[in-house]
């Protein structure tokens, strides 16, 4: 009996040193989930500067870029559509179950803006909106595709 109070008290001694033994002082780097859930832009070498919008980091002057949600979000889901029969359509490749034929990936328009005087050169924009140089209204471009044949 005397050495299963040892035992005990033994274990509970070190039980207690581990848990108070562990580093506390680490600063947590953890976002708040409000936070979190307004952020959609951030610095990629500062990922404490958050915005609601896109702009500058304050604290190195790079372009703050999407968060990885938001990314996720532009991502487009694959179609795919049989070449006879267009009401047939299927997020994953396969035979179409009217003829057999093999479903082709539909090919899906990308819409751009940009600066109708070139201003800027070729760069894009993925939302309407103004010309940071000359402030003219951005038009829509039907995004070039690599694979595109005519």
């Amino acid at each position: 009996m005397k050495a299963m109070k040892m035992l005990m008290m033994a274990a509970l001694t070190i039980f207690s040193i581990s848990l108070f033994a562990q580093d506390s002082t680490k600063q947590k780097t953890k976002v708040p989930k409000q936070k979190m859930e307004m952020m959609k832009y951030s610095c990629p070498m500062h990922p404490d500067v958050v915005s609601k919008k896109p702009g500058k980091c304050p604290k190195c002057g790079m372009d703050l870029t999407k968060s990885k949600k938001e990314q996720m979000k532009m991502q487009v889901m694959k179609t795919y559509t049989c070449p006879m029969h267009p009401d047939v359509t299927s997020d994953k490749p396969g035979k179409c179950p009217k003829c057999g034929m093999e479903l082709k990936e539909k090919e899906q328009a990308t819409v751009v803006y940009s600066c109708p005087m070139k201003c800027e050169g070729d760069k894009t924009y993925d939302k309407p909106g103004k010309c940071p140089k000359c402030g003219m209204a951005l038009t829509e471009q039907k995004a070039a595709h690599a694979d595109h044949n005519h």
